[in-house]
């Protein structure tokens, strides 16, 4: 007799806008983790922005409706999981402060945010998860996101999950901790800046002959995709869940549609 062990935790999935419109795979790759990991996952279909583009350039009363639109439909999940630290620590940093002046919203979102999490720091900090069962004979470097690095502590948790993947061999570049460029609107109000940032992130990842770069940000691995692209560079640009989930069998980052 079969007994089917029931999921630990219902989780609600905020998919982003970047994984929705340009890295679907990396959504499913989510999943497939999260499921591995003895989670129910859920995708609320009415889900939109997480309002970070609308926040950053300081229209708050949009930012603020699109954060009550959020916390209501993913009122009823155990805990809410994000595959971008940016998103994530829009969610769980910033929702809190939109609504300092209104008591009951901001309880509302604080108790929201307690529960929001970047996915790899939730497999290893809230699932437990200390190794996965993946293949991926390639060197890989990592570039830590700016969001999911200092708003909320994640460094150890992808390398130790990648030092646990058959045949990977993980390759520091130097000054792996620094911005990429891409920093939202930045690239957009600053881009001879953001362009010598990519430029000297791109001469990093190459001087450690790494074959793949990855990192748990879709903005950061477009803005990095693009500049290796464009100087013709070998190298193939990964999520770490695609990584993780042995879902890296599609195109890399800006070489096709997967």
């Amino acid at each position: 007799m079969s007994i089917t062990k029931k999921p630990t935790h219902r989780v609600g999935l905020f998919v982003t806008c970047l994984v929705d419109l340009f890295r679907p795979n990396v959504g499913f790759a989510t999943i497939k983790l999260l499921e591995k990991a003895g989670c129910q996952v859920e995708i609320p279909t009415a889900q939109t922005c997480c309002g970070q583009p609308a926040y950053n350039n300081g229209d708050l009363a949009n930012t603020r409706q699109i954060a009550q639109q959020v916390i209501n439909h993913f009122d009823e999940f155990d805990y809410i999981v994000a595959p971008s630290g940016s998103c994530a620590a829009m969610l769980k940093h910033h929702y809190p402060q939109l609504f300092k002046d209104d008591a009951q919203w901001e309880a509302k979102a604080q108790a929201f945010a307690n529960r929001c999490y970047e996915l790899v720091s939730f497999l290893t900090d809230v699932c437990g998860m200390t190794q996965i069962s993946a293949q991926f004979e390639h060197t890989v470097t990592y570039h830590d996101a700016c969001s999911g690095l200092r708003e909320l502590g994640i460094h150890a948790q992808p390398r130790k999950l990648l030092n646990t993947v058959q045949g990977c061999q993980i390759k520091e570049m130097k000054e792996a901790e620094v911005c990429c460029g891409f920093g939202g609107t930045f690239c957009v109000k600053y881009p001879d800046i953001s362009a010598r940032m990519v430029s000297d992130k791109v001469a990093h990842i190459e001087a450690t002959e790494s074959e793949v770069l990855l990192a748990g940000d879709m903005g950061c691995l477009l803005n990095i995709a693009g500049r290796l692209k464009r100087l013709k560079s070998p190298v193939k640009v990964y999520h770490i869940a695609e990584v993780l989930a042995e879902m890296a069998n599609v195109p890399a980052i800006g070489e096709g549609e997967s």
